[in-house]
């Protein structure tokens, strides 16, 4: 069987829109994740970038990206510090915030997410945005809590196949 050669990854995160890709409406397409232990009874979230919260990894597809899962698994690396392998295609999730929440919180046009439920392969050290964000592992009760503002993160996280007993 012939090993699966993992490319190099960057200790530096992308910043910047310069590269990102919008759909045909002006909305900005995000891919993430719903990273999940491999009993599923957790999932990883990692702190926003403002520290105020608690958010899944995710961020902008971009130009040079062939595709979504590609960027859903960068987002993961540079975010969170994990390896991982796609298992599950979540599909398309809408912005749920409104025009003025958008405003507020990021000057940003409104998004079209893309999610993909994940298995950690690997938990690395040392990560791209480690400085700013921390990770961690949560049952499902304390995740959707966390989340509960966050509608389309929210959606991701029940349309995964997490453990909710937890």
């Amino acid at each position: 069987m012939a090993h699966e050669q993992q490319p190099a990854r960057s200790m530096e995160a992308r910043v910047g829109r310069d590269k990102q890709r919008y759909g045909s409406n002006g909305e900005r397409l995000v891919a993430g994740v719903v990273a999940l232990s491999a009993d599923r009874s957790k999932v990883m979230l990692i702190q926003s970038s403002s520290r105020k919260g608690w958010v899944l990894p995710k961020g902008g597809w971009e130009t040079d990206e062939a595709t979504q899962e590609e960027a859903a698994c960068r987002e993961a690396w540079e975010e969170a510090g994990i390896e991982c392998k796609i298992e599950a295609d979540l599909g398309h999730i809408e912005e749920k915030r409104s025009e003025s929440q958008l405003i507020k919180t990021s000057c940003a046009p409104k998004a079209l997410y893309h999610f993909y439920e994940v298995r950690v392969k690997e938990e690395k050290a040392s990560w791209p945005e480690a400085h700013k964000r921390t990770r961690q592992w949560m049952g499902y009760t304390r995740a959707r809590d966390h989340l509960r503002n966050r509608p389309e993160l929210l959606e991701a996280l029940e349309r995964s196949s997490i453990n909710r007993s937890s």
